[in-house]
């Protein structure tokens, strides 16, 4: 079994424009079935980039009481991102979440092009199916 971000990441990554409305966001999330979005803050321009989570959605909306038809993802997202790389192994990006606290990393190729999602519940379905082995 392979442990490579490469080899557990979602592909293609999803990327929306920073002045979406949040209620449109949510409903592009479900119909996807993901956590998270990519969130395009140059407008095409250099990339730079942001993140929508849920837990963005829950921490800035929900628990705020906040109607999300009333508010861009501008407004609630994470910003600046870090990114995985693809050949980095499942165990390196494990403790990457971990000390930045976050579940969700997008993944970049060589030429910093975004290629992919890796999450935590990759890592989770990663181990449950092929079991584990230590590696570094």
């Amino acid at each position: 079994m392979t442990h490579t971000v490469r080899d557990w990441m979602s592909s293609p990554v999803v990327v929306i424009p920073a002045e979406m409305p949040v209620n449109y966001a949510l409903t592009l999330m479900r119909r996807r079935g993901i956590r998270s979005l990519v969130v395009d803050l140059a407008g095409g321009e250099a990339p730079q980039y942001g993140i929508l989570t849920t837990t963005d959605i829950r921490d800035k909306i929900v628990a705020k009481g906040v109607d999300p038809k009333t508010v861009t993802v501008a407004e609630i997202l994470t910003s600046p991102i870090v990114v995985a790389h693809a050949d980095w192994s499942l165990p390196e990006v494990s403790r990457k979440m971990g000390e930045l606290g976050i579940h969700h990393l997008p993944v970049a190729d060589d030429r910093g092009s975004l290629i992919g999602m890796i999450t935590s519940t990759d890592i989770f379905f990663a181990v449950e199916e092929g079991g584990w082995t230590a590696q570094s």
